[in-house]
């Protein structure tokens, strides 16, 4: 793993991608359990014997505290991201569970002689209803804090504190009256999946993952809680996105001379149609800024032009596209123009690199000065110039 440092920027995106991805896969799994009047449960015999703890209430709640608090401990990108994608499966296999076998705390919980407590527990129902069961999210979650959080924490003293403080946090879940035993259990197992299955060396931008998330999310929420088929369409469309990055399928949008056939709309029209619009937002927002980058006289840098935006470029300029998600603007297909296909937010193999760097050198060794453009202007067209220009500052020396 690299340890390049994580900004605050950074902190803040991925626990807000957690945050509103529990939030509405939670919380929806809640409101339909409720819906259907669930009553089953997977109480075992002994544990009407167990006491009921009403002090506990402060290591549950501390879980919110801990899910905040830990996107901000860790201190590299890789370490961020680890936590991140660990606590989202994490959260999307529980909520998978929960709208398919939703399950019911069995008995009620007894009076609570502290107002103090008793304001707690009622913030906690409101918050939480006795459903969302098996596997426990509390006892799952505390697992990968732990995890994240064990090297941060010096000294030692230190360290068995938090450890102490998480086993009573998911103790907490059954003394409380908020889980059973084979919901601990659960979701002991489902934290210790996401341990095994998201391996630090795997940490990186995991642009499949992401895609696989939101696909989920959709599928949860609108098809199966709100039953509906544009739901279903815009999953099934995502999920051929996610299908593609996991095998690093640059053509699989069949974008020829800069446009897509009527199938692949048909296909991926929520894909491409969240670019258009993420594209137009950043034209929107860098409106005051130059457009196109000018590196050296004969190589410029940036993003999809519009047409007005391409009337700066010169007559005899070859346009270089690297935009796999975006139709090409017509005014750029009728210069020169190559289509190079990359996927979004991944590093591109060497041989295409070489491909699209001997490209680049024949047409501006021939004269012309070319137009690198990826769909935004922030990666693919940056990484490509920078890799040309370290070549030519090579080949001088």
């Amino acid at each position: 793993m690299s340890y390049s440092p994580a900004t605050v920027q950074h902190r803040l995106r991925h626990w807000l991608l957690n945050a509103l991805t529990f939030s509405l896969c939670y919380f929806t799994a809640n409101m339909l359990a409720q819906e259907q009047g669930v009553v089953r449960h997977a109480a075992l015999a002994f544990e009407a014997g167990i006491p009921f703890l009403q002090w506990m209430i402060l290591p549950y709640l501390s879980s919110g505290l801990f899910f905040c608090l830990t996107f901000f401990m860790v201190s590299s990108q890789d370490q961020l991201r680890l936590l991140s994608q660990r606590l989202l499966l994490a959260t999307i296999i529980a909520a998978f569970i929960f709208v398919l076998y939703p399950l019911q705390f069995s008995w009620p919980r007894p009076a609570i002689s502290s107002a103090w407590y008793a304001y707690l527990y009622d913030f906690l129902a409101l918050m939480d209803k006795p459903y969302n069961q098996l596997p426990s999210l509390h006892v799952a979650y505390c697992l990968l804090f732990w995890s994240a959080l064990r090297e941060h924490v010096r000294p030692a003293a230190l360290r068995i504190t938090l450890a102490a403080w998480l086993l009573l946090t998911a103790a907490s879940t059954v003394f409380t009256y908020q889980h059973h035993m084979l919901d601990v259990l659960g979701g002991g197992l489902l934290g210790l999946f996401c341990l095994i299955f998201i391996k630090p060396k795997r940490a990186e931008p995991h642009v499949a993952f992401y895609y696989l998330l939101f696909a989920s999310i959709f599928f949860i929420i609108g098809v199966i809680a709100a039953r509906s088929w544009l739901a279903l369409y815009i999953t099934s469309s995502l999920l051929l996105v996610s299908l593609a990055y996991h095998r690093n399928d640059v053509h699989f949008l069949n974008k020829k001379q800069g446009q897509y056939p009527w199938w692949i709309w048909l296909m991926y029209a929520p894909y491409l149609l969240g670019y258009q619009l993420t594209w137009l937002a950043v034209v929107w927002r860098e409106r005051h800024k130059p457009v196109i980058i000018k590196l050296t006289e004969q190589l410029w840098v940036g993003r999809r032009l519009s047409s007005r935006e391409a009337k700066q470029l010169p007559q005899d300029c070859s346009i270089i596209d690297l935009a796999n998600e975006l139709s090409e603007t017509p005014a750029l297909r009728k210069h020169a123009y190559k289509h190079f296909p990359l996927l979004d937010l991944l590093k591109p193999g060497k041989p295409v690199s070489n491909e699209i760097l001997q490209h680049m050198r024949q047409q501006i060794d021939s004269g012309k000065t070319v137009y690198l453009h990826c769909a935004m202007g922030y990666s693919r067209c940056i990484l490509l110039a920078k890799l040309y220009m370290s070549q030519g500052t090579n080949s001088k020396s």
